[in-house]
């Protein structure tokens, strides 16, 4: 940005570093709307954008969208002649605007979600989080010293089955729990995205304003719109792209959200196009209590991760299994034997017995619901009346997006990384802690200090 907008805004927050909640409940009444300014419409914005409008209580008063097709047909579909903007930072300046709702892809998020709390607007921040570690830590410095109502886009925070299924875990109704399996699945190959080749930037669209804060490269459609989660500059890949809904749940259940070791492997072997992330990975994690977490990315071959069913993650306690898959979780009992195990013996043929009277010690149990980010926006308006905290409030989706980013590091640097989560670094690999933040492009800036 440059000085005098820097300027404006130091004003800007120094009114919002004094807002409390009492004032904000005068802003915001029981019967009044929550007035809302949307940064991006593509995609997932545009979902997001369906999700709020399901609620009558709120009102899309600003858009903003580098893109003007994709203003103009959610203008469409909002009806009310919601004022447009290519510059997000208009739509922070304006009075009328008491939440920012930023779908933009990943390397916008922290500047955007920083400026947006010194404006003193209220976010809602699709997920991941950020694209650093260090971004994510400023991201949370930020609200919490411009006291602002903040929720990351992991909406199966907000989905009831996967809240109980979680306490499920948690309670120990399945024992001790020694291994989660997150698993991402899908057949791309062979062509995958394509391989185009670089070109000028179509004339109704600003590569510059794309690009923001992320290095200077050549314009390739790849790089644009929902394929640049294929590419490291834009994105974490799919291990935070879906990774971090499946972590967000681990953490949920484990009561865990802080791993202490981490490795990973992979690359791209078997897909061709211009891609940069693998298209094969196995990322381990170890967490508190001795449990490992593993999450399997396979994207040439579809088949599911178990012969029954398509399962998105699976946590093994010492008396039964959970399943937890797109819209559904199911219980398995195990069965336990009351006998202490022998290996076989041609000596003693009464061993082999061991497991005679074994029985399950837990009954099954199911569950289904819905993850629609409806009950996400939900929430967050009502935390934005309340003054309470969402149910994946800026912290949370910090650490949740952070144990997917730390996991990038290990497969980058083919190493095993111990992690401290108290001082965010790394304890064993000096190297590997140049990757928790990098440096924008001019005249980006992302300082130490919010």
């Amino acid at each position: 940005m440059g000085e005098m907008t820097r300027r404006n805004f130091a004003k800007t927050a120094a009114v919002a570093s004094v807002t409390t909640a009492l004032s904000y409940s005068n802003i915001i009444g029981s019967n009044d709307r929550v007035r809302l300014g949307f940064i991006a419409l593509g995609n997932r914005g545009d979902q997001v954008l369906d999700a709020f409008l399901a609620h009558k209580d709120c009102e899309v008063t600003a858009v903003c969208d580098i893109y003007q097709p994709y203003m103009d047909f959610a203008s469409k579909k909002i009806g009310s002649n919601p004022k447009q903007f290519k510059d997000y930072r208009k739509l922070l300046e304006l009075k009328g605007v008491d939440a920012a709702v930023i779908c933009t892809p990943d390397h916008w998020h922290a500047l955007q979600t920083i400026q947006a709390c010194q404006a003193g607007k209220d976010v809602y921040v699709e997920k991941p989080l950020s694209l650093t570690v260090a971004e994510g830590r400023k991201m949370v410095e930020a609200a919490r010293k411009y006291n602002r109502v903040t929720q990351v886009g992991i909406n199966r925070r907000s989905s009831q089955f996967v809240r109980e299924a979680a306490d499920i875990v948690r309670s120990g109704y399945i024992g001790k729990i020694m291994s989660v399996r997150a698993f991402h699945i899908q057949n791309e190959w062979p062509k995958g995205i394509g391989n185009p080749p670089n070109e000028n930037p179509p004339a109704d669209f600003d590569w510059e304003a794309w690009l923001g804060p992320a290095p200077k490269k050549a314009y390739n459609k790849n790089r644009t719109f929902y394929r640049f989660r294929w590419f490291w500059d834009y994105s974490g890949g799919q291990l935070t792209n879906f990774g971090v809904h499946y972590l967000d749940t681990i953490h949920l259940a484990l009561g865990q959200d802080t791993p202490t070791a981490v490795t990973a492997m992979g690359g791209k072997f078997a897909i061709e196009d211009n891609r940069e992330i693998p298209d094969t990975m196995e990322v381990l994690w170890q967490y508190p209590g001795g449990t490992l977490v593993t999450f399997t990315q396979i994207n040439a071959n579809a088949a599911p991760a178990s012969l029954s069913n398509t399962v998105d993650v699976e946590f093994r306690g010492t008396k039964g299994t959970l399943y937890l898959k797109g819209s559904s979780y199911e219980v398995v009992p195990d069965n336990i034997s009351p006998n202490e195990f022998f290996a076989r013996s041609p000596l003693n043929r009464a061993n082999d017995n061991w497991r005679k009277g074994s029985q399950p010690m837990i009954e099954a149990k199911s569950g289904r619901g819905d993850a629609d980010t409806k009950h996400h926006a939900r929430n967050f308006l009502d935390c934005v009346r309340s003054r309470k905290e969402t149910n994946c409030d800026i912290e949370v989706g910090h650490r949740s997006t952070s144990a997917p980013l730390i996991g990038n590091i290990a497969y980058k640097m083919k190493a095993f990384l111990e992690w401290d989560g108290k001082a965010e670094r790394f304890t064993n690999n000096a190297a590997a802690n140049k990757l928790l933040s990098y440096q924008y492009r001019a005249p980006h800036k992302f300082t130490a200090t919010v």
